[in-house]
């Protein structure tokens, strides 16, 4: 019994002396996160289609576009263009992929703390578009130096740095109502329709309406997401800012907030 006793005390001894491992560090999980986005086919050409979009987009500002249109604000559009459909898709991935290829079991076992991993994708969800848009910005830049010397006119830079901000934010906007609906729904095909018909369905339907009712019309800004991110291209006023941040509370926080309960709480599989 003694032996025992003494065996029993030393192996406790043992367990409280082992050293308790580190926890993994933040900017290694962004570090891991960010080559998922790139490591397979479709992600890295997912990603270079923004450059090759933004070349091509230039380049078509040049040859098609008359003389007094060759402007930065001019490649600023087109470039943008592009831009508003490929970042909410990319966001969409970072988040359903992990559930549509099933690898969530290996990623929330390696990282228990699901907290820190949705919050690595958010991070990088926010520098990737930021990043992109002055990738894109720049590749106007020279789209705008190279057609002004084609075309022979004075180049005319009439983006301010509080218009590109505006920019910017408005395709955030749109970049993060792609990360809620990969949070919300944690399947690709659905939240890539789900974006789609949030993009493209119901800015026609908001539309109609305001052609139809006089209330819409003066109200729908305060409801319609699209509607008020749109203004950010435009000069903003104190009720146009009210208003973006009603909808985005009503479209990207509360569905959000919902997203993130369900996937705290899914089973993984």
């Amino acid at each position: 019994m003694t032996t025992a006793t003494i065996e029993s005390a030393d192996v406790r001894t043992s367990t409280r002396d082992r050293a308790v491992p580190k926890p993994i560090p933040f900017s290694r999980i962004l570090g891991v996160e960010l080559r998922k986005m790139f490591d397979t086919r479709s992600g890295f050409w997912l990603m270079a289609s923004i450059g090759i979009l933004a070349v091509v987009a230039t380049g078509a500002v040049i040859i098609f576009a008359p003389d007094d249109q060759i402007d930065y604000g001019a490649f600023g559009s087109a470039v943008g263009v592009p831009m508003t459909v490929i970042l909410p898709i990319i966001a969409i991935l970072s988040v359903s992929s992990e559930w549509s290829q099933r690898s969530a079991l290996t990623t929330f076992t390696l990282v228990p703390s699901r907290a820190r991993v949705i919050a690595a994708k958010a991070t990088l969800t926010v520098a990737i578009g930021v990043v992109s848009m002055l990738v894109a910005l720049g590749v106007g830049a020279v789209g705008n130096v190279v057609g002004s010397a084609l075309a022979g006119v004075d180049q005319t830079w009439n983006i301010s740095p509080s218009e590109f901000a505006q920019i910017v934010l408005a395709d955030g906007i749109g970049m993060l109502m792609g990360f809620m609906l990969g949070v919300l729904l944690r399947s690709s095909p659905a939240a890539v329709v789900g974006y789609f018909v949030y993009s493209l369905v119901l800015p026609g339907i908001s539309g109609a309406l305001a052609n139809a009712t006089d209330w819409w019309n003066q109200h729908g800004a305060w409801f319609d997401l699209n509607w008020a991110s749109g203004n950010l291209y435009d000069d903003m006023t104190g009720q146009m800012w009210a208003q973006l941040g009603v909808t985005a509370l009503i479209w990207l926080v509360l569905p959000l907030a919902v997203g993130l309960r369900l996937l705290m709480r899914a089973e993984v599989k």
